[in-house]
């Protein structure tokens, strides 16, 4: 047998404030028709008062606990990723250890953008493997309406708020668990994507910038070649995958990406409709969805992807 890292439970949650593009419309020199045929995106969810990064992780967690059947206190591992902590410091994964009662458990927080879940996966699979805890929770969190520019049309209409969250468990099996990861990144790209702010260079938390055309060109070539990498590192071929979980940032480069390998739209799970751009937030989401309303099951070979500003990108391939 393989000592693998098994995903038991899925869970996600989202704020209680839906803001559709008509509304978005109100505010800002926008349209429906425009959001929808640039990025297919229809609506998202913004955090209001009370709701942060931490306690929307803590309910992700909290349902993904429930769907996997166990109790908080067996998990000795938190990898939270996020680019909107509710402080600088302490973590937001030792908030969520606090608010889920865990007395002790390792926890610390991941900083790769859109890709970061990606990078808490494969972290926490490293650490399952290797040993280091038995069961983790690996969550995607995001309050990025807290760093808009709501005058700013171009981006403001791109994102959301939520969070994702799954129960990772280290169990030895040949069916089941993450087949491969791959991760990459190129600092050299950080003026394409980026908030112009910080706690060392102006004191300020500062607003997201973007340069859509550039990010789109690098989106397309980076993310269809990780997922090669990863279909490779995983024996596998494109017609193995049962479903890809994209990062949902626009529909155009989740369609671009999946034509560029092959792969039919049917088996990609599309939410970015109803969420927008979650970043670190999005591809637990979208999986949670996907569980959910039946259609990745047990013993599906399933495909993560994302990318994000840094540039950060990665992919990971699982027998769910």
């Amino acid at each position: 047998m393989t000592l693998r890292s098994v995903i038991a439970g899925v869970g996600s949650a989202l704020p209680k404030r839906r803001l559709d593009n008509a509304e978005l419309a109100a505010q800002v020199d926008t349209s429906d028709e425009w959001i929808v045929e640039r990025t297919g995106i229809r609506t998202r969810y913004i955090a209001g008062e009370g709701e942060t990064t931490a306690t929307l992780a803590t309910e992700a967690c909290r349902k993904a606990l429930a769907e996997a059947g166990m109790d908080a206190t067996e998990v000795d591992l938190i990898v939270l990723a996020t680019a909107t902590p509710d402080q600088t410091f302490p973590s937001s994964a030792t908030k969520v250890q606090a608010l889920l009662g865990i007395r002790d458990c390792i926890a610390f927080d991941v900083h790769a953008v859109c890709t970061g879940f990606l990078y808490a996966l494969s972290v926490a699979d490293a650490m399952l493997r290797g040993g280091n805890a038995r069961t983790a929770l690996v969550i995607g969190a995001e309050t990025f309406s807290r760093i808009l520019d709501w005058e700013d049309r171009t981006t403001c209409v791109l994102f959301g708020d939520g969070a994702g969250a799954v129960v990772l468990r280290a169990e030895d099996t040949e069916d089941r668990g993450i087949l491969a990861t791959r991760l990459h990144a190129d600092g050299r790209h950080g003026d394409m994507l980026y908030v112009d702010g910080g706690p060392s260079t102006t004191g300020t938390v500062g607003k997201l910038r973007m340069k859509g055309r550039e990010v789109f060109r690098h989106a397309v070539v980076n993310l269809a070649d990780v997922l090669g990498e990863v279909l490779e590192a995983s024996g596998l071929t494109p017609d193995d995958v049962d479903w890809v979980v994209p990062h949902q940032a626009n529909a155009r480069i989740i369609d671009a990406t999946a034509r560029k390998l092959g792969l039919s739209p049917e088996r990609v799970v599309l939410t970015v409709d109803r969420h927008a751009n979650t970043s670190a937030a999005s591809v637990p989401l979208a999986l949670d969805v996907a569980v959910k309303d039946g259609r990745i099951k047990h013993g599906d070979v399933v495909v993560l992807e994302a990318m994000g500003g840094g540039f950060t990108w990665g992919a990971a391939a699982m027998r769910f």
